[in-house]
């Protein structure tokens, strides 16, 4: 029974196994037979193509007017077995020759040759024209793998250009230049926008843009004037055909406007297409475009920052080319509102400090986005195109002749400005007049509006104003522009000054007060006056500004100054700028304005005695507050101390020592009993003495009494030890002695004034001698001493630390060294 079982079983397995073969078996058959079916397959297609292939090169012409041509429909069939076996790499030199006998052919007024008219038969026109599209297409491809540099590549180019160009217009198409074929003209033109329409949908901008980045996004351009020609030929037919529809604009404001120095090397190499832009109105309607919110925000997201910057420029370079016709009216307002919205976004990748997040770039600074190699390369030609942007030729267009417009008449300027002349009661007559004139204006400016001649000055002023904040690179070529261009800054300066008494000062106030954060774009155009201004008196030589006075007079910046003086002064105090004013940009620039006009004035008087105090204040009450802690008045006092009388400032200086020694102990009673320091000094050694037994002294120390013994000539102690009498002798013996030009510690100039001389080395010790030096002046300020210690201005500023500022100029302080010196230069 078990012998029975296991030989079933074994039978059972040997049925299984021998199933599983024969399975096996019939897959390995299978499997064969299809290996057998690929090769075949293969090899059948290699023999196909190679038949293809060669009778391509067999009946495919190199001249078109060869006597041997044969009819277009003979080469289509070859032309389309050719593409079905196509390669990209394999049969580029077949492909140049393809398209150089479409182009021939084109050229024909043959019907039989021109291969435009095998589009005409009805069985196979639908077949042509997507075999077209596919030849073009791969034209596309090709020129992503050619390079301009490369003078092997550049015939190849120039082909592929020219086969593009010839089947996406009827222009060349000469069998169309018959009579009989008039009727197909319509026809044709609309097959060439479906051709146009297809290779765009296919990308066919960004082809042409990445061209156009690899030969034009460089310090030396390698793209020849005919390839660029033909690149905006192509570029502009589908924009042009769809009538500069929304869509079509955006696309070619990303992929093509935006391409490096695109419109500065149209003007140079290809100025014929800068003709076709112009006719065809492609600056207005980019600019009606980009005036709307979302599609400026859709085409700013579509590039990176510095693409964005880029198409900044190109805009800028066409808007300077077309001035005198399309920045003419609305039109003018709207190219500055559309830079100025362009900038701003610009200006959200732009960072204060360098970090690891952040990369360099040489007009933005600072920058959160990575920097093209190729941008970075043509760099030079994208700052030419801005620097367009503050040019006379568009400054006067959009800034100038607005405030032509808006200022009064010189005439009525003068009379106000020469009362002088009449009298009394004719000058009051005269100013109450000009102040009711002045007041009518006032009540018509509303802020925010159209018509206000304010708010179109501001529109402008907010665009420069952007554009200082956001090419912090090219800061000081924006200002010089602004400054020195068609006498721009001050026709701003009239226009100011015809806003109101005061140059609109109660006007600024209101505005100030109703924008709490200083946002308001009217306020724009204070700020920028006063960034030009800075700038301007900053490079400003003394003889240009007391002697020449061209065209800014000395009474203008009298004016100037009362102006910012109260200004700033009712803004503090009504606390407008906030807390320290340090988030506040009006501040800052009007403050800084305000200070170089003071120093310069500390320097070399303009101003009438008092100018600088402001009338108003009460100084007990100022004193008051100060003593309260109140938070405006202590900011005055930090930021604007020559508004009360210096003699004032003194007392409130020996205030703080008084209150300073109080709080140390240092008052005399106690000092002398407990910190006092006694120094004994020898009549003939004075300095050396006094040097060995306090230069080492510590601060306090110095601050509290220093009790001076002297030893006359002969040895002898003289009478006498006290804090006010020997003490301050000591000190005005030391300084006479340590000022003496004989000692070779300090030079006087022709004018007696001080400063340290430069062989002051040889002397031992000299750099300890200068220290100790500058604690006895300390200590005779700290004790309320006066010294008769007539310093160089040049040397004042040094010790004052204005040298490190940005605004700081040597040529002002040369006067104070070498007035001769200083008239050659």
């Amino acid at each position: 029974m078990f012998k029975q079982e296991s030989e079933k079983d074994a039978f059972l397995e040997h049925t299984k196994a021998a199933r599983e073969e024969r399975a096996n078996e019939k897959k390995r058959e299978i499997a064969a037979t299809k290996v057998q079916a690929v090769v075949k397959g293969w090899l059948q297609r290699l023999r196909y193509s190679r038949i293809i292939l060669e009778e391509f090169d067999r009946e495919i012409p190199d001249d078109v007017k060869s006597p041997n041509i044969k009819p277009a429909l003979h080469y289509y069939k070859i032309i389309t077995r050719f593409i079905l076996v196509w390669k990209l790499e394999r049969d580029k030199v077949r492909f140049e020759k393809l398209c150089s006998y479409l182009v021939a052919s084109v050229e024909s007024d043959n019907v039989k040759v021109s291969y435009v008219a095998v589009a005409l038969n009805k069985e196979i026109s639908l077949y042509w024209i997507k075999q077209i599209k596919v030849i073009l297409w791969r034209c596309c491809e090709y020129l992503d793998t050619l390079k301009p540099e490369v003078p092997s590549d550049i015939r190849s180019v120039l082909l592929l250009l020219h086969t593009l160009v010839t089947f996406t217009c009827t222009k060349t198409w000469k069998i169309l230049q018959s009579k009989s074929m008039e009727p197909l003209q319509a026809g044709m033109v609309q097959l060439c926008a479906n051709i146009m329409g297809y290779l765009f949908m296919r990308g066919f901008y960004l082809t042409l843009k990445l061209y156009l980045v690899r030969g034009l996004s460089r310090s030396k351009i390698s793209l020849k004037g005919v390839a660029l020609h033909a690149i905006m030929t192509l570029a502009t037919r589908p924009l042009i055909s769809a009538g500069l529809s929304d869509k079509l604009v955006s696309m070619f404001l990303i992929h093509i406007f935006s391409v490096p120095g695109l419109l500065l090397h149209l003007n140079q190499l290809a100025p014929e297409c800068v003709t076709i832009l112009e006719t065809n109105n492609l600056l207005k309607r980019s600019l009606e475009l980009l005036s709307v919110q979302q599609d400026m925000r859709i085409v700013f997201n579509a590039l990176e920052g510095s693409y964005a910057l880029c198409l900044i420029a190109n805009i800028v370079h066409m808007a300077h080319i077309q001035r005198e016709t399309v920045l003419v009216n609305s039109n003018g307002q709207l190219f500055t509102n559309v830079i100025t919205n362009l900038l701003t976004s610009c200006s959200s990748y732009v960072v204060s400090k360098q970090s690891n997040l952040t990369h360099w770039h040489p007009i933005l600074g600072w920058f959160s986005q990575r920097m093209d190699s190729g941008v970075h390369e043509s760099v030079g030609h994208v700052k030419t195109q801005l620097y367009l942007l503050w040019s006379a030729p568009l400054v006067t267009t959009l800034l100038s002749n607005l405030l032509d417009e808006a200022t009064p008449s010189t005439q009525q300027q003068t009379q106000h400005s020469q009362p002088n002349t009449a009298s009394n009661f004719i000058r009051r007559a005269l100013d109450g007049r000009m102040n009711r004139v002045n007041s009518g204006r006032q009540s018509k400016l509303k802020v925010g509006s159209s018509d206000c001649p304010l708010s179109k000055v501001a529109t402008v002023c907010t665009l420069y104003y952007t554009a200082l904040n956001t090419l912090t690179q090219l800061r000081l070529d924006i200002l010089t522009g602004l400054c020195y261009q068609e006498l721009i800054l001050y026709k701003l300066w009239k226009f100011l000054e015809s806003l109101g008494p005061n140059c609109g000062l109660k006007y600024f106030l209101d505005i100030l007060a109703d924008n709490s954060k200083n946002c308001c774009p009217d306020l724009n155009t204070l700020i920028l006056f006063c960034e030009c201004m800075t700038h301007y008196v900053t490079i400003l030589d003394d003889i240009e500004m007391y002697e020449q006075q061209n065209p800014f007079k000395l009474s203008n910046y009298v004016t100037m100054s009362n102006f910012l003086n109260h200004f700033l002064y009712k803004g503090i105090l009504n606390n407008l700028f906030g807390c320290d004013g340090s988030g506040s940009k009006l501040f800052h620039t009007a403050h800084t304005l305000l200070m170089v006009l003071y120093r310069r004035d500390s320097r070399r008087s303009y101003c009438p005695p008092n100018h600088w105090l402001i009338k108003e204040i009460r100084i007990s009450s100022f004193m008051n507050d100060l003593e309260k802690g109140k938070k405006t008045t202590q900011l005055l006092l930090a930021k604007m101390p020559h508004i009360i009388p210096h003699s004032e400032r003194v007392q409130l200086f020996r205030k703080y020592v008084a209150n300073e020694k109080t709080v140390l102990g240092l008052t005399e009673s106690v000092c002398l009993s407990a910190h006092s320091t006694l120094i004994t000094v020898h009549r003939s050694r004075i300095v050396e003495d006094g040097y060995r037994q306090l230069a080492l002294l510590p601060p306090q120390a110095l601050k509290s009494v220093i009790r001076v013994r002297f030893i006359n000539e002969q040895g002898l102690d003289e009478a006498g030890i006290d804090q006010d009498g020997v003490f301050k002798e000591f000190l005005e013996e030391t300084i006479k002695r340590v000022f003496d030009p004989s000692l070779n510690l300090f030079r006087a100039t022709s004018d007696e004034r001080l400063y340290p001389s430069p062989t002051s080395h040889l002397q031992d010790n000299h750099l300890q001698l200068f220290e100790f030096v500058g604690r006895m002046l300390g200590k005779a300020v700290y004790e309320g001493i006066v010294v008769d210690v007539p310093f160089a201005s040049f040397f004042l500023s040094q010790v004052l630390g204005q040298t490190q500022e940005a605004l700081y100029s040597c040529i002002d302080e040369l006067p104070s060294l070498d007035t001769d010196l200083y008239r050659s230069v």
